[in-house]
């Protein structure tokens, strides 16, 4: 029997941290071993960076995941299963449902121990484990702005010496740069920012360089936020609360990325109560949020999980933005797209979305290659007709007959 397997009993449920600060080492101890039965895995995977199907541990270990990957298509679907919640209701499901943590842990510049780069869940989870077992990476140094763990809340401590996952930066396209651009253009000097992951974020961050004061309160930094930081754009100066504090809840980037973070306090990690707390963003004037879609339809309702039938992604926490943004004095949701996908021969704006993941109600601004839809304070048949303008041409005379239909 492993340490990592002598701490399990059988009818735990274990939290496992996710993203770049999964426990890597810990993990491949639990695949070498025979665990206890009825184990019940819980994970907020990232597609790229987790790759664990819980259900093949054992014949009776299930998994519960708030977000699909391709590395769970194949898992037991007996046993797999998927909760459609928000990043902020998450946090509090976690806060009452977990008996074990299985975390990664680093140490500071100083040598004090702390989390390492992703605490969405980790403070509910740690709040209520009566387990707590932790990988101490000593590849890498701690962000200076993450939560502190105390050494004695540990009940083992394994520690390996792995490289973290790096994020290659994405190659910005030219549809993504106009995009980009079309998004800085809805950008004001002061506004406060969350954005996501992948090559159109990259592209509007590229885009923002010219712009002064931004603040930056989302669930995640990389590569384009930092290099906005040193440049002097993003300060988060003008916020009134956490002024001069960028809050994020992960880094998702560079080995660069992660070697500057541990000499840059002002980079703040808060929990997913925090950085998705509508209570928290409502202080925050001129407050952005920036997400994509897989689809949005002609009365603006987004789809951004499904294709096909087949659950892709998760409800995530954009949501829980685009709702904050609503409540924020000044603040805008967007939704920012490739208008086709497939190569050009499938329509992302299409007459009805295959699942609601957003109201209609949520989304203030539709933005694509093509143009910028304005859809707040627009009536149904006006919103209708902004979103055809934006859609790829060779979709919209067949759009407006359906819109008529």
């Amino acid at each position: 029997m492993t340490e990592v397997v002598s701490k399990l009993t059988p009818g735990q449920r274990i939290f496992v941290a996710g993203s770049v600060n999964e426990p890597t080492a810990l993990l491949e101890e639990l695949k070498a071993s025979t665990l206890p039965d009825n184990l019940h895995f819980i994970q907020f995977p990232l597609g790229g960076y987790n790759q664990t199907d819980f259900t093949a541990l054992s014949p009776s270990s299930e998994h519960t995941t708030f977000f699909m990957t391709r590395h769970l298509r194949g898992a037991d679907p007996e046993r797999l299963h998927f909760l459609p919640m928000q990043m902020r209701a998450v946090y509090d499901y976690l806060s009452e449902r977990v008996d074990v943590v299985l975390v990664q842990v680093a140490r500071d510049a100083d040598g004090r121990l702390r989390l390492g780069p992703n605490v969405d869940f980790l403070g509910a989870a740690l709040a209520n484990a009566a387990v707590v077992i932790a990988e101490l990476n000593t590849s890498f140094t701690a962000p200076a702005g993450c939560p502190f763990i105390n050494e004695r809340r540990i009940d083992l401590l394994i520690e390996s010496e792995r490289e973290l996952f790096e994020l290659p930066i994405p190659e910005i396209d030219p549809i993504a740069t106009r995009i980009g651009k079309q998004v800085a253009s809805l950008i004001k000097d002061g506004d406060c920012l969350q954005t996501g992951i992948g090559v159109i974020p990259a592209a509007i961050l590229e885009q923002l360089a010219h712009k002064n004061d931004l603040g930056m309160h989302g669930g995640l930094i990389d590569d384009g936020g930092m290099a906005l930081i040193r440049r002097g754009v993003l300060t988060s100066a003008n916020k009134p609360l956490d002024r001069g504090v960028h809050v994020t809840g992960m880094a998702l980037g560079s080995h660069a990325l992660i070697e500057w973070l541990a000499a840059t306090p002002e980079v703040m990690f808060r929990g997913a109560n925090y950085t998705h707390e509508l209570a928290v963003i409502r202080q925050l004037p001129g407050f952005v949020s920036v997400n994509s879609a897989v689809e949005v339809d002609l009365h603006g309702q987004v789809n951004a999980e499904v294709t096909g039938g087949r659950q892709i992604s998760g409800t995530g926490g954009s949501v829980d933005f685009m709702r904050a943004a609503r409540v924020s004095p000044g603040g805008r949701s967007i939704i920012a797209m490739s208008a086709t996908a497939r190569n050009g021969e499938v329509s992302r704006i299409v007459s009805r979305v295959e699942l609601v993941t957003a109201l209609r109600t949520d989304v203030d601004i539709v933005v694509t290659e093509h143009g910028i839809a304005h859809l707040q304070d627009l009536p149904s048949a006006d919103r209708a007709r902004a979103l055809i303008e934006i859609a790829a041409p060779q979709f919209r005379s067949r759009l407006e007959t359906e819109r008529l239909s």
